[in-house]
């Protein structure tokens, strides 16, 4: 493995998350073994140390009744009893000089000496270190009542120090698999917290490479980095559908362009070639501006839907009278009904307010509206009710025309969508999808009720 190779996996997030994790880990079990240790080593010397000061009572009750007989006895007694664990008795007089030395085991690699070299009247603990090794020999001081005389009782530390060195040699054949432990341990842990983020750097990968329906497999697990996949996907799938939307303008911008961009070309060439009339002139001109505003009518309505249906509609809601809105809406198409003898039926209950933008509603329910008197046989009726529905405004337009085919309703909605009945009449396909859109955009909500010679009915519902 290269030097470069290996430097640039030691700065992968993986292997940070790895080493860290096997540290801390490794780290952890290092400190507990040391404080079992010190713990350990603090028990062991405290039971030393106890067990030295009951001897030492007990010597100084066997010396104060017997003397010096009855420490040889006791001596002797405990030769069999505490072979492992020696005692080192030295009784001395005021002066600190050596009287007598009981003992069990050899002491020669301890200076011994070193006791009388003390104060006379000193009491309590003396450690002599061991000459050969890491032992210490525990010394405590105490009075007797002949003579002023004082006793010490001491032990050696061998048995401590061979429990504690026996305790580091399991300690590091334990931390061999504990290292191993850990480093497999932090391994495992990093590929399996970031899995979802190697999926999420292979999806990416895959859309890079054009395959636009890849997406990250969820885990199920519900912790942060599977709701990160879940938002990584529904991305993904606004992004797809924004593709595609926009794919699909430019179809519809080149399928509806076609026609009057054609006619203005020949209406150009037409006036070319007749130059001389000034009548024909002028005429072409007018088409040339009627077909000139048809195409920024049908770019200005392509943009309006393709904001719609990205959730980027620009709407200025503010208190409106929705009373007096659809009433306005009513008179402005009842002069369009009347030539068609239409009648409009309106009941619309007083007082309705909600928040919306009223330039963009007014669009919506005048497109509904404007097809409703489109779509209506002479002499029939057009009805619109608009009323307050719990916490909401609930608007119904119905109309007495041939009615939608049930399966062309859930097309009615898509750009440029033209039912077999309306292909006669003038309009670019595009109202519904705009209106949908702008009820979208207010929180709102439209469906349609229609059956084939029963006409439809159009029901919007605002939330105020």
């Amino acid at each position: 493995m290269s030097l470069k190779r290996l430097r640039n996996i030691t700065r992968t997030l993986g292997f940070r998350v790895g080493a860290w994790y096997s540290a801390i880990f490794i780290g952890s079990s290092a400190l507990m073994f040391v404080l079992a240790y010190l713990f350990l080593g603090a028990t062991l010397r405290s039971q030393d140390y106890e067990e030295i000061r009951l001897e030492l009572r007990e010597v100084q009750t066997l010396y104060d009744i017997g003397g010096v007989s009855a420490l040889n006895r006791y001596v002797d007694q405990l030769g069999s009893e505490r072979r492992s664990r020696p005692l080192f008795i030295r009784v001395a007089d005021r002066d600190n000089h050596t009287r007598h030395i009981f003992s069990q085991g050899s002491w020669e690699d301890f200076d011994l000496t070193l006791l009388s070299h003390g104060c006379s009247d000193c009491q309590g603990w003396q450690t002599l270190s061991c000459r050969k090794g890491t032992y210490v020999l525990d010394v405590l001081s105490g009075p007797l009542t002949k003579r002023g005389n004082r006793v010490q009782v001491g032990m050696s530390s061998q048995r401590r120090q061979e429990i504690l060195s026996q305790f580091r040699r399991i300690f590091l054949v334990v931390m061999i698999p504990l290292f191993a432990l850990g480093l497999g341990g932090g391994l495992f842990l990093s590929r399996r917290t970031l899995r979802p983020i190697r999926d999420i750097i292979k999806t990416v990968r895959s859309i890079d490479a054009g395959t636009m329906e890849a997406r990250v497999p969820r885990t199920r697990t519900g912790d942060e980095l599977d709701e990160l996949a879940g938002l990584f996907n529904s991305m993904l799938d606004s992004i797809h559908g924004l593709i595609i939307r926009m794919e699909n303008s430019l179809d519809d911008v080149a399928h509806d362009l076609r026609t009057p961009m054609t006619r203005l070309r020949n209406v150009s060439e037409m006036a070319l070639r007749e130059g001389g009339d000034p009548e024909l002139l002028r005429q072409a001109l007018e088409k040339g501006i009627e077909e000139s505003d048809r195409i920024l009518s049908l770019l200005t309505t392509l943009m309006d839907v393709s904001e719609a249906e990205t959730g980027m509609l620009r709407i200025t809601p503010r208190e409106t009278d929705l009373t007096e809105l659809i009433e306005t809406i009513v008179e402005m198409y009842r002069f369009v009904a009347e030539e068609k003898t239409v009648e409009i039926d309106a009941t619309i209950e007083q007082g309705l307010v909600a928040s919306v933008d009223p330039h963009r509603l007014s669009q919506a329910l005048a497109n509904i509206l404007d097809n409703a008197v489109k779509f209506t046989p002479e002499g029939k009726r057009v009805g619109i009710t608009a009323r307050r529905d719990a916490d909401t405004v609930r608007i119904d337009i119905l109309d007495a025309g041939p009615g939608i085919p049930s399966e062309d309703i859930p097309r009615i909605w898509d750009r440029l969508f033209r039912g077999d009945r309306s292909r006669s009449e003038k309009g670019l396909g595009l109202g519904l999808s705009l209106v949908r859109g702008i009820v979208a955009a207010h929180h709102g909500e439209i469906h349609v009720e229609s059956r084939e010679g029963e006409g439809a009915t159009f029901t919007v519902i605002l939330h105020p």
